[in-house]
């Protein structure tokens, strides 16, 4: 008798715990696919809010000075300014004596800046590489195809300076990046943290500036 008992409690026993195994695996597989569906809509979010981003900056880049009709009216002349001494520009502005030249000069050289910042922290999340000088150069190309293009289109000045104030934005943008990852010590908080910003900043930001007013630089 006490075989059979010792027989049917370790039957008992085995049971027991494989149902604790099996509901500790399930618990595990459910919380895993919330976790999952969690960072598939935050990625989902985030490459959203980049490419409002994008349109916003084909809006200041090249419809900021002429409307997309006016873009492909083949009457309409063109002017084209090349700088490629760096920072002829910048010390032209510097050393001008107009208050309204100074004024123009401010928001040419902050806004130049400014928007690359988001590219940066954008281009450091999305990427696999997250080496500085790779991210830095591609920023960099991204400026020096943009003002190709103003150039040949006719649409604003092809600076040199431009290259370099964008490319301190997106430096700035990256070392935004790097500075979380420090902080936070992980990538996963580090998307949360800029998925907050991106909702509670950036898209009211996009949206004011790209729905609800006219720019003519």
């Amino acid at each position: 008798m006490n075989l059979q008992e010792d027989v049917i409690n370790h039957s008992c026993n085995f049971d027991r715990q494989g149902m604790l195994t099996s509901i500790s695996f399930v618990a595990k597989g459910e919380k895993g696919d919330i976790m999952s569906k969690h960072e598939r809509i935050k990625t989902v979010f985030l490459y959203g809010v980049f490419i409002c981003y994008i349109f916003l900056l084909i809006k200041i880049l090249f419809l900021s000075r002429v409307s997309i009709s006016e873009l492909f009216n083949s009457q309409r002349t063109l002017v084209r300014s090349i700088n490629l001494i760096p920072f002829y520009s910048i010390s032209e502005y510097i050393s001008g004596s107009s208050a309204n030249l100074k004024k123009f000069a401010f928001g040419n050289v902050v806004g130049n800046i400014l928007i690359f910042i988001p590219i940066g922290v954008y281009v450091s999340l999305f990427k696999n590489n997250k080496k500085v000088i790779i991210n830095l150069l591609f920023i960099f190309m991204v400026s020096l195809f943009v003002e190709i293009i103003q150039g040949l289109l006719g649409i604003g000045a092809a600076d040199i300076d431009d290259i370099i104030l964008n490319g301190l934005g997106g430096w700035i943008g990256i070392v935004g990046y790097k500075s979380l990852l420090f902080l936070l010590r992980d990538e996963k908080k580090v998307q949360t943290a800029i998925t907050i910003l991106s909702a509670i900043v950036g898209l009211p930001v996009i949206y004011y500036l790209l729905f609800m007013i006219k720019m003519r630089f």
